[in-house]
């Protein structure tokens, strides 16, 4: 097969959902040389976009987001050990769900997606206090920080990150961007933060887009 054929084959085989199949092709690719950076450009990149236009278009729905999400996540563990460090990532992120929300399933889709767009996440996991995120933007410097809100009772925690950001001095110094399904426009506006993410595909979007800034 052409370099061509198998990234074609990891490309369809994200947006179909076959595991195995794109881990074979993966495998496939690393072993005739191709570089994984093209793997992760034409093969992952490419799906994502797909995947997120058949989203937007309401083809697709969570589960099939959530799939091909790990997919790519499978796929990335399997580029790891091959991907040189001194790839310059589009942007350093945190991501976490605020405490008192033990939900993950939008985090994870917004994880998965962003790496394979070229991000250097690092997530927090569920249930973060205000204390953990504060003290990781300390230390990691983002460029972006992504709070996760699935449910109304995690909101005033997000409101509260943004407040501890700003009292000691690292609100300047970091985009700050709120996704879930409680979370609105209004309480982003509220609240002081940079982005609405109404969808994992919009925040990725609205992240990328800041990278570019």
């Amino acid at each position: 097969m052409t370099d061509e054929d198998i990234i074609k084959k990891i490309k369809e085989a994200i947006v179909h959902m076959d595991l195995e199949t794109a881990k074979n092709a993966c495998e496939n690719a690393l072993n005739q040389g191709i570089k994984p950076i093209d793997i992760i450009k034409d093969g992952i990149g490419s799906a994502v976009k797909i995947v997120g236009d058949l989203f937007e278009a309401k083809e697709y729905f969570l589960t099939e987001l959530i799939m091909s999400g790990e997919i790519i996540k499978e796929i990335m563990l399997i580029l790891k050990p091959y991907i040189k460090s001194d790839n310059k990532a589009k942007a350093k992120v945190i991501i976490g769900t605020a405490k008192g929300d033990m939900h993950d399933i939008g985090k994870n889709i917004v994880r998965n997606f962003m790496q394979a767009e070229g991000f250097k996440v690092i997530d927090l996991g569920i249930d973060v206090s205000t204390d953990k995120f504060i003290e990781t933007v300390r230390v990691e410097k983002p460029e972006i920080l992504a709070i996760s809100a699935l449910i109304s009772a995690s909101m005033p925690e997000v409101k509260n990150v943004i407040k501890v950001l700003n009292k000691e001095g690292l609100r300047e110094t970091v985009k700050v961007i709120v996704g879930g399904a409680p979370v609105t426009q209004q309480f982003v506006d509220d609240i002081g933060a940079d982005g609405y993410a109404k969808d994992a595909i919009d925040g990725v979007k609205i992240c990328k887009r800041w990278a570019q800034e």
